[in-house]
């Protein structure tokens, strides 16, 4: 979903790629210094720390593209946003089975609820996945406790503009989400139980930083979002509210669905914390995410070793930049960094001058929205053979016994020494 300052190439959060202003904030040089926040959302910056946010964001500009725009690595989190999006599929029970509700209203709710609790999730502090780069790519599987099987994929399609598109299916249990990160973002999940459904769409938010010219900065998601399924005529505005200055809440969360043009129900809470949906015509109360009670039971997911990975696999593409930045080694870091980001430049360059045009390996552009390449069978048993051998092919991965985990990191290197530049695959 996320811990980012951008989502497009940077979200998930799946969320800001644009520098933008609250609205209803006051003027933007009166970037206050967050108060009342909770630890574990806020980051405290060091001297040296803040004189080099202070000159980045000097620089900074309303509506520039934070796809453009160097980050300093202590703002990093450990992993790129095209893992960042399985946030989103880190609990499944929320809409697993939705297919079954003979309430279309109930149908969407379980949709909703699904995106609301990818939300929670984020490393402490403010920090932003990696900014994938063109031809990335980050594949994973999910072995549910009743045996069914999730897929996730997701790619960098394109460059100029940043395009993240990421696919994640579960034949067993009748649930696809398909969407891409871009500009504005969406998740386009479909019940493959409830064909006469069509899509529900659900739009991304923007995420702020506030207080970095304070030393303090805490993280917010802002503006609203709308979900909606156009064939059952049910919508939901929902409104990620930024903290005013002298009052308010963070995290706060308000939403109206309805049915064309009757109410039915109000979504209120904290996304950090409890969410609750409201009937509007019995005014009952229920639970749509509990992220204090519910939100350590996520799903694992098993991702290949990344001795067994592609160059350009997400994990393995940055794994000289994660192991630095989980060492704290900031000087490694920016060597690291700066290592896929030259490879990706010159390999741009190779194209330019031959004019190559570069082909995403898992999706294609059709009518303007960025598909698989893949065309799954109807029988779930059936579709589920495909999917595997399509997203991981036989004999090229050595798969774990339960439980699930990734490969440990590779060791850091002597003191001192640097480890050369990493090339990254030919695309």
């Amino acid at each position: 979903m996320m811990g980012l300052f951008s989502s497009a190439s940077s979200t998930a959060s799946g969320v800001l790629n644009r520098v933008t202003r609250p609205r209803g904030s006051v003027d933007a040089g009166e970037d206050k210094a967050p108060s009342d926040t909770e630890p574990d959302d806020t980051s405290i910056l060091d001297e040296n720390e803040g004189s080099i946010i202070a000159s980045l964001i000097s620089q900074l500009r309303v509506g520039m593209d934070l796809s453009r725009v160097t980050f300093p690595t202590f703002v990093l989190e450990p992993r790129s946003m095209l893992e960042r999006i399985t946030d989103f599929m880190s609990h499944p029970d929320l809409i697993f089975g939705a297919e079954k509700e003979d309430d279309p209203e109930e149908r969407f709710i379980r949709v909703l609820q699904y995106y609301l609790a990818g939300w929670h999730i984020k490393p402490k502090g403010v920090k932003k996945p990696y900014n994938p780069v063109l031809g990335e790519f980050f594949r994973c599987r999910y072995d549910y406790p009743d045996g069914s099987q999730g897929w996730y994929i997701a790619e960098q399609v394109s460059h100029h503009p940043p395009i993240s598109a990421f696919f994640y299916v579960s034949p067993a249990n009748h649930v696809s989400i398909l969407g891409e990160l871009a500009t504005q973002g969406e998740n386009r999940v479909t019940l493959l139980g409830r064909p006469d459904d069509g899509e529900y769409i659900i739009t991304m938010p923007n995420m702020y930083a506030r207080g970095i010219l304070f030393g303090k900065m805490v993280l917010e998601l802002g503006d609203t979002c709308v979900a909606k399924n156009e064939k059952l005529g049910i919508y939901c505005d929902l409104e990620f509210k930024t903290k005013g200055f002298f009052s308010g809440t963070y995290n706060a969360i308000y939403g109206r669905l309805r049915k064309n043009s009757t109410d039915i129900g109000e979504v209120t809470g904290r996304w950090s914390h409890t969410m609750e949906f409201k009937n509007s015509k019995t005014g009952k109360k229920r639970v749509l995410f509990d992220a204090l009670k519910d939100g350590d039971n996520i799903c694992p997911k098993w991702v290949p070793p990344e001795d067994e990975q592609e160059p350009n696999e997400s994990r393995r593409l940055w794994s000289q930049l994660t192991q630095a930045i989980n060492s704290k080694d900031m000087e490694w870091a920016t060597h690291a960094k700066s290592s896929v980001e030259d490879a990706q430049r010159e390999d741009r360059r190779k194209r330019e001058e031959s004019g190559e045009h570069y082909v995403p390996r898992f999706f294609e552009l059709k009518d303007g929205r960025w598909v698989p390449k893949f065309d799954m069978p109807k029988d779930p048993q059936e579709a589920s053979k495909a999917v595997q051998e399509w997203i991981f092919p036989a004999g090229k991965f050595t798969e774990p016994e339960p439980p699930l985990t990734a490969s440990a990191p590779a060791p850091h290197p002597a003191a001192g020494v640097l480890p050369p530049p990493i090339p990254l695959a030919g695309s």
